[in-house]
């Protein structure tokens, strides 16, 4: 049994595609099919099943593939540590965020970054929720940037913000004059959301439940629409085809002539948006470096969390 065999099947069990995982492996899929069925043999299981197209884990494999996981970060961490002699903050970082943080935060925290720890460069992946844990988890990122709440993955965690949402309306609109807005008064406005995936979405839809039922005919709803991004959002809204809500963040430097923000009143929802890493990540001083350059962000109308 080696640690090349061990990556393999991880890679298999994350891409459930023996050429995807091959690909991500850089080796051919005939060298990575005879060295998983070596491993097998060895252990004398059967690891995957394989029917045509598709690749499965066997439930003992499940098993043996999470121990592998184990194995390689231990592994990663011997390096670590050797790394950490030198300088505790030499190498990459691999670092997650989510769609609707990284526009808003990335710009400010690499330069900061890049400034402060020139010798630990970030490698960015941005990504839903759900496929950032499942790459924290199989260790293809060190940490993410995501929101709470988020399925218990036995993740290390540390608070970074609590994030306030704001109303994003056309300059004309008769609500844009206010200082202030309540979600019952978007009931009866046409709201646009996030397609499915965006977390976000779903926070937006825990301040306005009416929205999710999609309802044309529904009582106070006329309708309601997807979009991809909270740009392309904003930029529909700008054009007069309805209202959104937005985190505060993302509002632009510089006042737009066609959108105006109004803030949302008591009881103001928020998000909180949090650091995580797997409890067996060695590099603290990384993560403790990542948050400080977190921190010297400006992070306009956010309250900070220690």
């Amino acid at each position: 049994m080696t640690l090349t065999e061990l990556r393999y099947i991880v890679a298999v069990a994350r891409e459930r595609h023996f050429g995807r995982a091959a690909e991500a492996c850089f080796v051919s899929q005939p060298t990575l099919s005879v060295a998983i069925k070596k491993l097998e043999e060895e252990l004398d299981v059967k690891i995957f099943e394989r029917g045509g197209s598709e690749v499965s884990v066997t439930p003992l494999g499940e098993e043996i593939v999470r121990q592998a996981q184990s194995v390689l970060d231990q592994a990663g961490a011997i390096k670590e540590i050797a790394k950490r002699g030198k300088d505790p903050l030499a190498g990459a970082l691999r670092l997650g965020i989510i769609y609707t943080i990284g526009p808003y935060l990335l710009p400010e925290l690499v330069r900061h970054t890049i400034e402060k720890y020139p010798q630990m460069p970030l490698m960015l992946q941005e990504n839903f929720t759900v496929k950032l844990l499942d790459m924290l988890r199989t260790g293809e990122l060190d940490c993410a940037i995501l929101a709470d709440p988020f399925p218990d993955a036995g993740l290390a965690t540390a608070p970074l913000y609590e994030e306030p949402f704001m109303v994003a309306l056309p300059a004309g609109h008769a609500l844009a004059s206010r200082t202030s807005i309540s979600a019952e008064e978007l009931k009866a406005e046409t709201m646009l959301l996030l397609g499915n995936g965006h977390c976000f979405r779903d926070h937006v839809l825990e301040v306005c439940p009416e929205f999710a039922r999609f309802s044309s005919d529904a009582e106070g709803i006329r309708k309601s629409f997807e979009g991809s991004s909270l740009e392309t959002i904003k930029h529909m809204v700008a054009s007069g085809m309805g209202v959104t809500v937005v985190p505060r963040l993302s509002l632009p430097r510089e006042p737009s002539p066609h959108l105006k923000f109004v803030p949302f009143s008591e009881p103001i929802p928020t998000r909180r948006v949090v650091l995580a890493w797997r409890r067996s990540f060695t590099r603290y001083e990384a993560i403790a470096a990542l948050r400080n350059a977190i921190y010297a962000c400006e992070l306009d109308g956010v309250k900070r969390l220690s």
